[in-house]
């Protein structure tokens, strides 16, 4: 079974109360659950929140959602906490909650990245980067992968440096791939991030997923060609309901 979580919570620094914030008249959290309901490979769609506001709101309009700790450092260890309750979910998503325009398909193709990838233990996504504003953007990750797509390293910062070329220039010597926050987990793998400890490499860069590459976990990376869009703070909601 591939189960979907789509980690919610109330008390963002950024933006209080973001999951419930109206767009075009319907909360965050509601599009983000729909879109995941249209995935062709998901079975079961689930919110996991903190916060009884978030609990009964999705239980209002029909959405499964549980009620978790209020503790968990990470979105991911609120999923495997959810996770723990469904034993028959082999391949658990992280949806992330702030991604109101993540597409249906993009859903499928990490879930499809992971199935078709038996030594991976985790999948996600990138997409080519065809923005300067982008690629120098710290709030925009960065993932470098192997030939067979395998992550090598994800950064805030541009990577790789291209040598011997000015910044300005460097998009048309080289691709660059930025990282879309979406998760795809081996149940055992799960259940294993959330027993380790934070890293070196993750506290330098304020990003979990480098925990896992110096645990030595396996990260496939999907590549999309669809765009989504992130709502971290009023400004950006600001931009998406702009005429």
């Amino acid at each position: 079974m591939i189960l979907a979580i789509i980690p919610a919570r109330w008390a963002s620094t950024r933006f209080p109360g973001k999951p419930l914030v109206d767009i075009a008249g319907k909360s965050m959290i509601r599009r983000v659950y729909e879109q995941a309901e249209k995935s062709q490979l998901v079975q079961k769609v689930v919110v996991a929140t903190d916060d009884p506001r978030i609990l009964e709101h999705v239980r209002a309009f029909g959405g499964t959602a549980v009620l978790t700790r209020a503790d968990h450092p990470s979105g991911t260890d609120r999923c495997a906490e959810v996770a723990a309750t469904f034993p028959e979910a082999d391949i658990i998503l992280n949806i992330q909650g702030d991604e109101p325009f993540v597409q249906p398909e993009q859903i499928d193709l990490l879930a499809q990245t992971l199935l078709d990838r038996p030594r991976f233990q985790i999948a996600t996504l990138a997409k080519r980067i065809e923005q300067a504003e982008t690629l120098f953007n710290p709030n925009a990750v960065k993932v470098v992968f192997s030939p067979k797509n395998g992550a090598v390293y994800f950064s805030r910062h541009p990577i790789p440096f291209v040598r011997d070329a000015a910044p300005e220039n460097w998009l048309e010597r080289q691709a660059f791939y930025k990282h879309i926050g979406l998760y795809a987990f081996r149940r055992s793998a799960l259940f294993r991030i959330a027993r380790l400890r934070p890293t070196p490499l993750e506290r330098a860069e304020s990003l979990e997923q480098l925990r896992w590459l110096e645990n030595g976990l396996r990260i496939a990376v999907g590549i999309t060609e669809l765009e989504t869009i992130g709502i971290d703070s009023p400004e950006d909601l600001k931009k998406v309901l702009v005429p």
